[in-house]
Parts: C-alpha cells; sequence; structure tokens
C-alpha cells in the first residue's frame, strides 16, 4: 500500500515542478519578446516634424 502513495506522492511533485519549469519558461519568453520589441521601436528614425523648404 505504501508503495502507491510514494509513487502519488512522488508523480505530484514532479508535476509540481514541471508546472514551475513551465511557467518560468513562459515568463522568460515573454519578457525577451517585450524587450525585443522596445528595441526595435528605439532603432527607427524619429519622424521629422519639419518638412525641408526647396527652392
Amino acid at each position: 500500500m505504501t508503495d502507491k502513495t510514494d509513487k502519488s506522492s512522488w508523480t505530484g511533485k514532479a508535476a509540481l515542478a514541471g508546472a514551475a519549469i513551465g511557467s518560468a519558461a513562459l515568463t522568460a519568453a515573454l519578457l525577451y519578446n517585450s524587450r525585443r520589441k522596445e528595441r526595435a521601436q528605439k532603432a527607427l528614425p524619429k519622424p521629422v516634424s519639419e518638412t525641408p523648404e526647396t527652392d
């Protein structure tokens, strides 16, 4: 009987660890994507407010 209890407690801990790792991976991916987006926006040239006059 204890063998079944040991196995279920082990699988519960493994499932919890797997969820934590998956959650951390998702968070890291979202942070990476947002930083990449910010860098791409900074790299864009700023719009010129005045049009150059030509004669």
